[in-house]
């Protein structure tokens, strides 16, 4: 990847920043925030730490977010001071944003960008295989962190996914989640799961450090460096029908956005719960 751009220089975006810049997925990044050099002095501040990290990513800071234009992928955080970009404000932000670079996917970091990859296909018409929102990704992670403590295992053995709506709306299909290779339905009970489904749901929203390492996973999967299955907000297909909402689901990545939509074995119960939360 040749340019990536983090548009907002808030908490999630100096985190996002930094942890793109580590991961070394692009050869140049611009930070954009239109309040004053803050985007300057941030980026300035992660170069400096490039030889104790060891990573050669070239990073600027900007106050238009026209610096934006012709990067790759595009990342939404949130403003310096002010906190995620929502409602109005957002749409404009996007609007802008994909008027600029076309070609990029982009990619809505913020716990609460749901809404806003939701309208971007339904006003804006934009790809629902280009823009997408990368926070049910933090909230996965924190789910296997959760699953491990129970069954006194490591997360790093536990494989599954959440999709629906967080908070109110969180499907985790344990007909397919694994630890160590082995169903991990032999290992909880039902009463169990029900527990881990409700703190998990208890956990959203993620901090601003567990949405940008989200983030950057899931740009490294866009770039093609890792062929993960992340848990992303998506728009509903609108060949479907009208009446769905966006919501998380499991998605393969690739350089041009959405591969395909992994949806996993669910039972009875787990599919009404997602029906319930794709639904207007």
């Amino acid at each position: 990847m040749v340019h990536l751009a983090v548009v907002g220089a808030g908490e999630l975006g100096g985190a996002c920043a930094h942890a793109l810049a580590r991961a070394d997925v692009a050869r140049t990044l611009t930070l954009v925030d239109d309040r004053g050099r803050v985007a300057a002095g941030k980026a300035l501040d992660i170069s400096q730490a490039a030889p104790l990290e060891c990573f050669a990513t070239q990073l600027a800071g900007a106050t238009d977010t026209s610096a934006a234009s012709g990067a790759d992928v595009i990342v939404i955080a949130d403003r310096f001071g002010a906190g995620e970009w929502q409602g109005e404000d957002a749409l404009m932000l996007l609007k802008r944003t994909a008027q600029m670079a076309p070609r990029a996917v982009i990619v809505c970091a913020g716990a609460s960008h749901r809404e806003l990859v939701d309208r971007g296909v339904r006003e804006l018409k934009l790809s629902r295989d280009r823009l997408i929102g990368s926070a049910p990704e933090a909230l996965a992670a924190a789910a296997k962190a959760m699953t491990a403590l129970v069954v006194n295992g490591s997360a790093r053995d536990v494989a599954l996914t959440v999709l629906g709506a967080p908070p109110a709306h969180v499907v985790i299909p344990w007909e397919e989640a694994t630890i160590d290779g082995f169903a991990l339905t032999r290992a909880l009970d039902e009463p169990t799961r029900r527990r881990l489904d409700a703190k998990v749901r208890a956990l959203w929203p993620p901090g601003p450090l567990a949405l940008a390492a989200s983030a950057c996973r899931v740009v490294a999967a866009l770039e093609g460096r890792s062929r993960h299955v992340a848990s992303c907000f998506i728009a509903a297909d609108q060949s479907m029908g009208s009446r769905t909402r966006t919501a998380a689901l499991p998605v393969r990545l690739g350089p041009r956005g959405v591969i395909d939509v992994k949806i996993p074995e669910l039972s009875g119960a787990e599919r009404v719960a997602l029906e319930n939360a794709m639904s207007l």
